[in-house]
């Protein structure tokens, strides 16, 4: 799998400039693994940080969940160096690094939610069913957990 230089979104491995924004691509260690074909778990991470707004289309499984692993695991990380500066406020729950790192990545995180949606052909709007105490964030993690349509859908080709 290879992700495109530009927009971050997944392209065919010997592609000279990606379909999606036309970005002129190199066949580098940043754009393929070097260990062959497979994608490195950080490169999920990567890729939607580089997707930074991009709603549209679909977003497998592991891009989703190694988005969320990583995000919670740097999460704690700024938590703790916040807690060990004193730059942490108790009332909030939140601390300066920890602020800034979730305001840069409220957006990637909302656009790689809908692209899973869209993977099993839901709509983004089936992110607000969250907003149910308690059921909707079961019903939410269960869409976001059940494996995408393996053919095309109304949001776009396969990723797989």
């Amino acid at each position: 799998m290879v992700f495109c230089r530009g927009c971050g979104k997944e392209i065919h491995e010997t592609a000279a400039t990606c379909p999606h924004c036309g970005a002129q691509q190199t066949v580098s260690a940043s754009a393929a693994n070097v260990a062959g074909d497979e994608v490195q778990a950080f490169d999920w991470y990567v890729a939607v940080l580089r997707n930074y707004a991009g709603f549209s289309g679909r977003a497998r499984r592991k891009e989703y969940w190694f988005f969320f692993l990583f995000n919670i695991l740097i999460s704690i990380g700024l938590g703790l160096v916040d807690g060990i500066t004193g730059s942490s406020n108790i009332s909030s729950g939140m601390g300066f690094l920890g602020g800034l790192y979730a305001l840069g990545t409220f957006i990637p995180g909302l656009a790689v939610t809908m692209r899973r949606l869209h993977d099993t052909n839901r709509s983004g709007w089936w992110m607000l069913i969250a907003l149910v105490p308690v059921a909707g964030i079961i019903v939410l993690l269960v869409f976001l957990a059940s494996e995408g349509q393996k053919t095309e859908n109304r949001y776009g080709a396969p990723v797989k």
